[in-house]
């Protein structure tokens, strides 16, 4: 799928790919879901599935604080409040911290309910606010929710069909 451009391509890209990852985590059991055997996020790291799910939370998370911070005409600390763009294995390590102490449905609940909440903002927006100006630097509000939903749902997906080959798992 090419990169959204429009409000109703970037709410395709964000259920095409969410509704995958959605299938492939059911598959998932619990147990396995948190041993530490898949390629992390920073080079040379090993993470679970359950710091996957996290990791995506988080990013899910910042969006909808982005957009809310936005709608209330407030300044959005970009990446996030104490973090720099070149900090982002930091910021990682947090979102693992942050979700910790979840069990494995819980996380996927809370996952379900931050991309809900997201396409409940996106919906709210028209097409010439999500696409029309820049909004961080060069990008558009659009294109920066791409980012950190449907591209790195899409990038979770291919992580998880690997790791499940390795774990010769089915993921549906």
């Amino acid at each position: 799928m090419s990169v959204p451009q429009t409000k109703s391509e970037l709410l395709a890209a964000i259920d095409k790919n969410f509704s995958k990852l959605v299938g492939y985590l059911d598959a998932i059991p619990a147990e396995l879901a948190v041993m530490k055997t898949m390629e992390g996020h920073a080079k040379g790291t090993q993470m679970s599935v359950h710091n996957l799910v996290s990791y995506l939370l988080g990013w899910n998370s910042l969006v909808i604080k982005w957009m809310v911070s936005d709608a209330q005409g407030a300044p959005v600390d970009f990446p996030e409040t104490g973090y720099k763009w070149n900090q982002l294995g930091l910021l990682a390590q947090k979102f693992y911290a942050d979700y910790d102490g979840l069990n494995w449905s819980e996380l996927q609940a809370r996952l379900r309910s931050a991309k809900a909440e997201i396409v409940s903002l996106i919906n709210q927006r028209s097409d010439e606010v999500l696409y029309g100006s820049p909004w961080y630097t060069k990008w558009t509000m659009g294109r920066m929710i791409s980012f950190n939903t449907s591209s790195p749902y899409a990038n979770a997906n291919g992580r998880l069909r690997k790791w499940a080959k390795s774990h010769h798992l089915s993921l549906g």
